[in-house]
């Protein structure tokens, strides 16, 4: 019998022991950090579940909560409602609109722009006073006020919600074209022949095939949308104004160990974060493969 050389474990070796210490061992100790008292420095204090009691009753949590959805449903409404258009557009065999590579690029562009330097542009474009936005409303008649965007709880949500689909459709954009272009030609000319109108063929053609696609698509927003930091972050003090409006999920976790050194709340929210993208994603994942219930024949046993 042939002996086994054990050599090979030890050029794999390494990149086990950095995946043990960078990433293991901090979700074991974040863990560990839930069930203490802990300031960032000295011996933390074992407090048992204490801080899975406060979570479940601290109204900034809940609120940091409903922002967070707030925020990412409006974007995320709005972000695929523009993408599937755009997909049914470039998709019609009636249309036949060349250049799908220039606007590729296009629509994708803002998305390589850094979070900083979208949040500075549109802290210019939002400024009360002098800001585009308002002076072009201003001028062609739509206001007679300047509108205080970012100081606002409604306006600053919706707006943080308009940046981000204007960052995001175009990178959903090119991964539903992606699902598309795997459709067999040959559906839609079916489809053409029988006499479908362009929303039916969307509807029972285009849609159905890109269930996988979708559903891509939802569980990579929802993940991205539940951990919606950066954006209200630079727009505001960083606590969330106005009114604790932009206050989110991750923006709170962020305030509560880095602010109040308080980490070991912070590791609770962390996981309490965990569980619900976890739940979410299992629910969006189940209701999109929802299997129909099929009626049972009369005197079928």
């Amino acid at each position: 019998m042939k002996k086994l050389d054990h050599k090979g474990y030890y050029f794999i070796a390494p990149f086990f022991i950095i995946f043990l210490v960078f990433n293991i061992y901090p979700i074991l100790l974040t863990f560990y950090y839930t069930f203490t008292q802990y300031e960032g420095y000295g011996k933390p204090e074992f407090i048992g579940l204490t801080n899975y009691i406060r979570i479940l009753s601290d109204t900034y949590f809940l609120e940091a909560f409903v922002n967070t959805w707030k925020i990412w449903g409006l974007n995320f409404a709005l972000q695929l409602g523009i993408a599937l258009l755009l997909a049914a557009l470039f998709s019609d065999l009636r249309f036949k609109i060349k250049g799908l590579g220039f606007f590729r690029a296009i629509f994708y562009l803002p998305n390589l722009i850094t979070v900083s330097s979208v949040a500075i542009l549109f802290n210019i474009m939002l400024d009360w006073h002098y800001g585009t936005i308002n002076q072009f409303l201003i001028k062609i008649g739509l206001i007679s006020q300047p509108i205080n965007w970012l100081n606002q709880p409604f306006t600053a949500q919706v707006s943080v919600a308009l940046i981000l689909t204007w960052m995001w459709f175009g990178y959903t954009f090119i991964v539903l074209m992606a699902g598309v272009s795997g459709i067999s030609k040959e559906y839609y000319e079916a489809a053409l022949i029988d006499g479908a109108n362009r929303w039916q063929t969307f509807i029972y053609v285009t849609l159905p095939l890109l269930k996988p696609i979708l559903l891509y698509v939802m569980i990579t927003s929802l993940i991205g949308g539940l951990q919606l930091f950066d954006l209200p972050m630079l727009l505001t003090d960083g606590l969330g104004k106005p009114d604790g409006s932009l206050n989110t999920m991750v923006l709170y976790l962020y305030n509560q160990a880095f602010r109040y050194n308080n980490y070991g709340y912070a590791a609770t929210i962390a996981y309490m974060l965990f569980l619900i993208t976890v739940v979410f994603s299992a629910i969006t994942f189940k209701s999109m493969y929802r299997e129909a219930k099929v009626p049972k024949k009369r005197g079928s046993m």
